[in-house]
This record gives structure tokens, C-alpha cells and sequence, in this order.
């Protein structure tokens, strides 16, 4: 075995190269990623890039009179871009030409729900892009949910981790590739973290609410397999692109309330938002600004309500850039939006959040 732990809080396209190269050179069988979504994510774009890695060495003719040389596996350099096989932006999109690696997954954080979904998403720090790696064969040959593994995250964290897990959910129930399978996991899912997420803040220790949360977030994964997130994934991904160590879920929290405020000004998919309040737990529900509401109410008990952009870094005058990142390289999940969203949409709700 060896030990690759150099992986960014948004796994980083030098970094999974670097992470391929070793796997090759050491001769690795099988990846096992260990860790939060971003090992998981790495995971994927690790295994598929050692699998794919390309010797290369000079080519010189032997002389008419010589006998031709041994094959010398030193001379050739291994070389590999994960940014081949990467969707979107200014990667190039490729065919996996041949299987990833096996992957099994351990995952140490409640969250991405990576350990039973079949993509990944991978930064570039030269261009600002965050983006999306996806293929049939990058479904975990096995995933292993331990929530005892999940005890010593710090309450933050745990916050950050357990939205992401939350809005997996809520945005699949949403979107406009909703399917009946799909509803069905993410009630549950969205039940689960609701009840789950005050319960892990107050007593990191309750395993039975680290195990409801763990459960949540497994639920988001399957949702995004039987579904599809919205744009308000896709802006994040676009914030953390500019900022690399913004946490992907605290971006989320970010954004949630103008993200679904500028879908209820359109009016859209209303009944849903209605059982969306409900499922967070206002059974009076009747409007959709209650899901609003309740949404609010859970982030300010779980001590997230006052996330500030500013304490990133991020700052008013980036606003355009960022949605002009946002919807060139994550347009397919823009189209999910029950209601469109237009660039000077994605500003006003950037805007809006902003502290």
C-alpha cells in the first residue's frame, strides 16, 4: 500500500495528477478513498487517471549493424491530465479510454453522498474552473458508512457537511429532472437532516443522530443518481473556483435563502415548496415562503445563519465573474432550474447574500 494525502479541502487538478502518477509508478490495484467528499471526489479522478496514464520516451533507429536494445521502461515518462476526461470549461471532455482503477469508499464526513454516485468534481487554480468528472464506471465497487467515523468532526464542519447533504435533497426535489424514485429519497432524505442536523450540533457525540445524518447524506447520493442538483450547485461551484478554500457547503448556506426566494418570486413549483416546509417540519405549511422560513429557522439553530461571503474573501466587485464562471461551465445544471436563470438573475442572488 502507499499513502496519498495531499488532497485540498477542492481536490485540485495538479494535485490528482500528481496522486495518478504515484498510483502508477507504485503498481496500485485498487483506490481507497478516505476521507470527506473531496477524497472521495479525488478518489475518482485519481483512479481514472492512473488507469490512464501514457509512457512516452525519445524514439531513436538502432544502427544497420547493431542488434536493437532491451526495452527500457526508465527511458519512457509517464505522463497523464485529468483535464482530458473532464467535462465543461476548457477541459477537453474525453472518452475514458480505458476502466478507472476499482474505488471503495470510506467516507469520514455526512455530506456529498460521493460514496454511491458515479462523478466527481475537480478545481483548476490557473483558470478558476470547477468541474465535473462523471462516468458510469466511477461508481464505488464498494462503500463503507461508518458514523463512529464521524464522531470527531468539528461542529463547523459538521454544519457545512450536513446543508450539503440537506440541499443534495432539497434541490433534487426540485429540479426539473425530478423522477418518482427520486421524490421518494429525498423526503426521506430531507426528513432525516432536519431532524438530524440540530441533534449532531448540539452533541457531536450522539451516534444515533450521527447515524440519522450519515443516512441523509447516503440519500443525497442516491438522489443526484435518480436526479440532479440545481444552479444554486452551480454557483457555488463557480464561488469556490475564485476562493478554493471556501468550504462547498458553507458557499451553499451562503446562497440558499435568495437561491429559493428568486424560484418563489416565479412562482415556481409551489406545492413543492409547501411540502418542502413541512418535511423541515411546519406542518401549517401552506405557503411556499414557509419553507423559506423554516429553512432560515434551521441554519440560525444550527449557528450558521450569519455565514458572511467577505470572511472568504469574496467581494461585490466579483459578482459578474463569477456568474459569467458559473453558467459556462455549469450550464447543465442551470437547466434544471425550475425557473431560468439569466446572468443578472445569478448577480442579484449573489448580491443578495452577500455580508
Amino acid at each position: 500500500t502507499v499513502v496519498f494525502d495531499r488532497i485540498e479541502p477542492n481536490p485540485l487538478r495538479a494535485t490528482v495528477n500528481e496522486g495518478a502518477l504515484l498510483a502508477h509508478a507504485e503498481r496500485c490495484d485498487f483506490v481507497v478513498a478516505l476521507g470527506g467528499g473531496s477524497a472521495m471526489d479525488a478518489g475518482k479522478a485519481i483512479a481514472t487517471a492512473a488507469a490512464n496514464v501514457v509512457c512516452a520516451g525519445p524514439v531513436t533507429e538502432p544502427a544497420a549493424d547493431t542488434a536493437p536494445a532491451p526495452a527500457d521502461d526508465t527511458a519512457a515518462t509517464p505522463t497523464v491530465d485529468i483535464w482530458d476526461y473532464v467535462k465543461g470549461g476548457t477541459a477537453k471532455g474525453l472518452p475514458i479510454p480505458v476502466d478507472p482503477l476499482p474505488l471503495v469508499c470510506i467516507p469520514t464526513t455526512a455530506g456529498t453522498g460521493s460514496e454511491v454516485d458515479a462523478g466527481g468534481i475537480v478545481s483548476c487554480i490557473e483558470t478558476n474552473e470547477k468541474l465535473r468528472l462523471n462516468d458510469q464506471r466511477l461508481f464505488p465497487r464498494l462503500a463503507v458508512v461508518d458514523p463512529e467515523l464521524m464522531l470527531t468532526v468539528p461542529p463547523r464542519l459538521t454544519a457545512y457537511q450536513g446543508f450539503d447533504a440537506l440541499f443534495h435533497n432539497i434541490e433534487c426535489f426540485i429540479s426539473t429532472i425530478a423522477t418518482p424514485l427520486g421524490d421518494m429519497i429525498c423526503r426521506e432524505g430531507i426528513r432525516a437532516a432536519a431532524d438530524a442536523l440540530p441533534r449532531v450540533m448540539a452533541d457531536g457525540l450522539d451516534l444515533a443522530a450521527r447515524t440519522r445524518m450519515a443516512w441523509a447524506s447516503t440519500l443525497g447520493g442516491y438522489a443526484m443518481d435518480a436526479s440532479g442538483t440545481t444552479g444554486s450547485h452551480a454557483i457555488e461551484h463557480a464561488m469556490s473556483a475564485h476562493h478554493h478554500d471556501l468550504p462547498h457547503g458553507a458557499g451553499l448556506i451562503m446562497i440558499s435563502l435568495a437561491y429559493h426566494r428568486a424560484m418563489i418570486r416565479a412562482h415556481a413549483c409551489e406545492e413543492r415548496y409547501v411540502e418542502l416546509a413541512r418535511l423541515l417540519g411546519d406542518e401549517r405549511a401552506s405557503v411556499p415562503e414557509d419553507f423559506l422560513a423554516a429553512l432560515e429557522r434551521l441554519e440560525r439553530a444550527c449557528g450558521v445563519g450569519d455565514l458572511a461571503m467577505s470572511a472568504w474573501g469574496i467581494e461585490p466587485d466579483e459578482f459578474d465573474d463569477i456568474a459569467a464562471n458559473a453558467l459556462a461551465t455549469t450550464q447543465v445544471l442551470f437547466d434544471h432550474d425550475p425557473s431560468p436563470l439569466a446572468h443578472a438573475d445569478v448577480v442579484a442572488i449573489l448580491r443578495e447574500s452577500y455580508r
